[in-house]
């Protein structure tokens, strides 16, 4: 009997996915662009090296291998226990899960008018058509932490992934203790490229701020012009020390004393 041959067509990786499209538009403001930044910047969880961690903004995230056409963007999100480049050798296109084999530990989204509803988990999912966020978030890949953030009112929402559901955690401050990855993540008034106002950013475990690096830079030039300072004083005493000492010596020779 004639048996036919069927050979399993492969999962699309990153290359096969890629998250640019021309055809969609950009981000809808700069807000959106800073503050997805400003998180990548500060994300340094202490328990996991740089190597180890992968953050993204506005890229694909393909969470379903029977539908590879499927994905989500969310606005921020981070992945830790990955390798920083993809197969450690190459920048990302897209993050595909399937070819990953690691889920991200938490996906931020930023309120939008447009976007509230699904953002919130109070779209209705369409027959036939793909998972909303919350689905995907909650029911598929199970990210331990959804937090949503409202740049209009500064309101900070935390959803954390209790059994099978999430649950909005109920905050006594604009801050968030995330324990596998040993930071905080709390709202920053400051200025952040030229424009002052709330941000999200993330704290060390004393609530210390995770520095970005302009600020880094600012305390090693502080660090700097302290030393140079502090050798300028030190200079300056030996000196005065210098000339007390030979002060001391003429009046010790108009007495007669050899002081050499």
């Amino acid at each position: 009997m004639y048996q036919k041959n069927y050979q399993k067509k492969p999962l699309p990786t990153m290359y096969d996915l890629p998250s640019e499209d021309p055809e969609e538009p950009g981000l809808p403001d700069e807000f959106h662009a800073l503050q997805p930044q400003m998180l990548g910047e500060t994300f340094q969880p202490p328990n996991y090296s740089p190597e180890e961690r992968f953050t993204a903004m506005d890229m694909n995230l393909y969470y379903d291998s029977n539908k590879s056409n499927w994905y989500k963007r969310p606005d921020w999100f981070a992945v830790v226990g990955v390798d920083r480049l993809y197969q450690k050798q190459d920048s990302r296109l897209s993050y595909v899960v399937w070819d990953e084999q690691v889920t991200p530990i938490v996906v931020i989204e930023l309120l939008s008018p447009g976007t509230e509803n699904e953002d919130l988990g109070e779209k209705i999912r369409k027959i036939n058509q793909p998972p909303t966020k919350w689905e995907v978030y909650e029911q598929i890949l199970k990210i331990p932490y959804y937090i949503v953030y409202n740049r209009y009112n500064d309101q900070l929402i935390v959803f954390q992934l209790m059994k099978k559901y999430y649950e909005e955690l109920d905050l006594t401050e604009k801050m968030i203790w995330i324990e596998p990855i040993q930071l905080y993540l709390g709202v920053w008034q400051g200025n952040y490229k030229g424009i002052t106002r709330e941000w999200l950013r993330w704290f060390d475990a004393n609530k210390n701020l995770i520095p970005l690096p302009e600020e880094e830079v600012l305390t090693l030039k502080q660090q700097i012009e302290n030393t140079a300072q502090e050798a300028l004083i030190q200079k300056q005493r030996a000196e005065s020390a210098e000339q007390k000492a030979e002060k001391l010596a003429e009046q010790l020779r108009a007495l007669g004393i050899d002081v050499d």
